[in-house]
């Protein structure tokens, strides 16, 4: 278990309303040090909500907030100055060159002057920026201009980095430069990745929540995400198939379904004897079995079979 000082940013029973709508639903959230947290969820889920208020952004409607201790809504100068945030459109000054832009930030984050200089070049060099202090921000590509606008929100040196859609819009090369920055980030500080993208999450991060209509409806490390699907699917082939009825009946396998002629797949749960029943019975009537193999569930069902049994709750409960 993390111990309190272990934790970077929390939040208890979190809510935003818009007039009757609910945008977030009691989220509770815990940050370790050193760790990068996934926020998963289609888009309409709540995540960038849930992101500008726990960077102060947006008041929340009920709920608590604490960076490294701090209360955000009672000492919200103390507390945001230990987060470096980047919405999902980078806050860059384009008329500005990036050394002109990255020393007006650490002036608002009040750098002292004697540390500004060095601070700007080095953040500079951590986001692969060394080259590029006297270019125009609007002459930079997208891929640099998001590296610009992640080097603004770590130049002050925050325990905690949220960063909200950092590679929408970007090509392959940059998407996987900036998940490489992003995943070196957590050698000095606490980050929160807001994403839709699947692999973005198995990428960079250490846990992911995943959300939907509001509420966080699974909390668990990749592999746990993985481990919560808790049923798994065999593919079989037959030399010499049954009928469907007949391979149903005889398997006790009612939800199996023909692929193509021989292959047939079964749905049974992971401490199910199906492969087993399967072998018996294709050995007893000569069905000449040649394969049976289990078909590994992606990270897309995990994730669509939450979201679906949660809207499936949500509208039972109407």
């Amino acid at each position: 278990m993390p111990q309190p000082t272990d934790i970077t940013l929390s939040a208890h029973r979190l809510t935003r309303r818009y007039g009757t709508g609910l945008a977030v639903a009691e989220l509770d959230l815990a940050l370790q040090r050193g760790e990068v947290l996934g926020l998963l969820g289609p888009n309409g889920a709540g995540k960038s909500t849930t992101m500008q208020m726990l960077t102060g952004n947006l008041a929340p409607s009920s709920g608590s907030i604490a960076v490294c201790g701090i209360d955000l809504l009672e000492q919200p100068l103390l507390a945001k100055a230990k987060i470096g945030y980047l919405p999902e459109t980078p806050p860059l000054y384009r008329e500005m060159t990036v050394d002109e832009f990255l020393t007006f930030c650490g002036r608002l984050h009040r750098l002292p002057s004697i540390e500004l200089g060095s601070a700007v070049q080095e953040v500079k060099a951590r986001c692969g920026l060394a080259d590029m202090g006297r270019r125009l921000i609007a002459h930079l590509s997208k891929g640099y201009q998001q590296r610009v606008g992640i080097a603004q929100a770590i130049l002050h040196k925050p325990d905690v980095v949220i960063l909200d859609e950092p590679t929408v819009g970007l090509d392959p090369n940059q998407i996987r430069e900036i998940r490489t920055l992003i995943r070196e980030l957590s050698a000095n500080h606490s980050v929160i990745l807001s994403t839709h993208i699947l692999p973005e999450v198995e990428a960079v991060c250490d846990r992911v929540h995943i959300m939907h209509q509001g509420k966080i409806v699974f909390s668990d490390s990749i592999e746990g995400l993985r481990r919560s699907q808790q049923t798994e699917t065999l593919l079989v082939g037959f030399s010499r198939p049954p009928t469907l009825a007949e391979f149903q009946n005889l398997t006790g396998a009612s939800d199996a379904q023909i692929l193509e002629k021989g292959l047939f797949k079964v749905h049974c749960t992971a401490d199910s004897t199906r492969a087993e029943t399967i072998t018996q019975a294709a050995t007893a009537h000569a069905w000449g079995l040649t394969q049976l193999s289990p078909e590994r569930t992606s990270l897309e069902d995990v994730f669509a079979g939450l979201t679906r049994t949660e809207e499936k709750n949500s509208q039972a409960s109407v």
